[in-house]
């Protein structure tokens, strides 16, 4: 479907136009009538979809044709970056309208706070902000939210994960019943539902492509101990001029610091981004990745949704993620836009059930590529005389070690159920 066929006002289609779009994605093309009718909509799409264009074009018709003073749009996301890619997106499409939009996020000086104070209190048209900054005007007096008609909640699987329940609920109770709400989440568990029920009226669901990575992906995992995951990393990083974006994922900030140090000190150029860097800092590193001068980047998942960097030719999991969907995320980093990608993953001894599960979710069989001759020594958790779990028999592929037939799906059930997600606390 063409994005003409919408009833789009001419200054987005301009706008489109300008920017080479014509042809609406899936998740595009089944949002945007319901939102341009006013409804609300629980909507799950995994990243790299187009969904963040499914929300903001139906947001900008509604303003073009109808403006009135105050904030009109509020659209929250759970980092930074994802609040700072928005905010370009919608410079973008809205480049041939009348709208004022501003980005409320933390990690800038105190000059920021007075710039977002001036502008939220002017009302502008659209706010895009992570709920803790927000909360942070909200509590100084700095916003009104009576003439907000819409509101947006994006990635909101990961907000919850990240505690934000508590400050969205006190925003939502701020504004009035009669708004228009749209939620976007990667996942759609039972708790996001629940959730979803206290914020949506009479929704429309769209559903595209779950938890499926793209075909265009080549996915690889090595079987190696923790002890030689580095030089792993060094031999598959190390003169590879193919390679002009990297970006590798582990579990902690502390990993990922000392991961990228490491590197580092190996000859790579490379840096790290997690949450304790000052946003300049992450800014920086992360426009020098976009730009291609900085081909390497070790990060936490705080950039495994929402960053569109376009040339990710490699996503190396240094560790296995422990939920599923999150291995989704990571390697969607890589082959966006139809282009093709590489993801690999080191997987040590205690990482083989949640890999299973990986395998599980995606319904996909990831090869195993053996270790280089040179690190098999002492490196490799195959055929050093113990299973995966225990030390005896072999390891996979190996003979003995296997699991009987689905006993890792009675272990799962075996497990105890987990706590709903906005009951966590603040991590990123």
């Amino acid at each position: 479907m063409k994005f003409s066929e919408f009833g789009l006002d001419d200054s987005l289609l301009e706008g489109l136009e300008a920017m080479g779009f014509e042809d609406a994605t899936p998740i595009q093309e089944q949002s945007i009538p319901f939102l341009m009718a006013g409804k609300d909509i629980l909507a799950c799409a995994q990243t790299g979809t187009g969904k963040t264009a499914a929300y903001i074009l139906p947001l900008l018709h509604h303003i073009t044709q109808s403006k009135s003073p105050g904030i009109d749009t509020l659209i929250l996301g759970p980092t930074r970056e994802l609040v700072m890619q928005v905010d370009q997106q919608l410079e973008g499409f809205s480049y041939f309208t009348n709208t004022n939009m501003i980005a409320v996020y933390g990690g800038r000086d105190g000059h920021s706070m007075d710039q977002e104070k001036k502008a939220l209190k002017a009302g502008a048209d659209i706010v895009v902000a992570t709920p803790g900054r927000f909360i942070a005007h909200l509590d100084l007096g700095n916003v009104d939210l009576s003439t907000v008609k819409h509101l947006v909640l994006d990635e909101a699987d990961r907000m919850l994960d990240m505690g934000f329940a508590p400050d969205i609920m006190k925003i939502v109770h701020r504004m009035s019943r009669d708004r228009q709400t749209m939620l976007f989440s990667a996942t759609m568990p039972s708790d996001i539902r629940r959730f979803a029920k206290e914020l949506l009226r009479d929704p429309e669901e769209v559903s595209i492509a779950i938890s499926k990575p793209a075909e265009n992906i080549i996915q690889i995992a090595y079987e190696v101990e923790d002890i030689a995951k580095l030089k792993l990393a060094e031999y598959l990083l190390t003169g590879k001029k193919n390679l002009n974006r990297v970006l590798i994922f582990a579990g902690t900030k502390k990993m990922v610091a000392e991961l990228a140090r490491r590197l580092s000190k190996g000859g790579l150029k490379v840096e790290a981004i997690h949450s304790d860097l000052l946003q300049s800092e992450r800014e920086e590193r992360l426009l020098a990745f976009r730009n291609g001068t900085l081909p390497i980047v070790v990060a936490t998942d705080v950039l495994s949704r929402g960053i569109d960097v376009k040339g990710i030719d490699l996503v190396l999991n240094f560790d296995v993620p422990s939920d599923p969907e999150d291995y989704v995320h990571r390697i969607g980093r890589t082959a966006r836009a139809e282009a093709s990608g590489i993801a690999i993953t080191f997987i040590n001894r205690k990482d083989f059930r949640n890999f299973d599960r990986i395998e599980a979710l995606t319904g996909m069989k990831v090869r195993r590529q053996e270790l280089p001759e040179i690190l098999k020594s002492g490196a490799s958790v195959r055929g050093q005389g113990g299973d995966r779990e225990s030390g005896r028999g072999g390891g996979r592929g190996q003979g003995g070690g296997s699991r009987p037939q689905g006993q890792g799906q009675q272990e799962g059930q075996n497990k105890r159920k987990r706590p709903p997600r906005w009951k966590k606390k603040k991590t990123e």
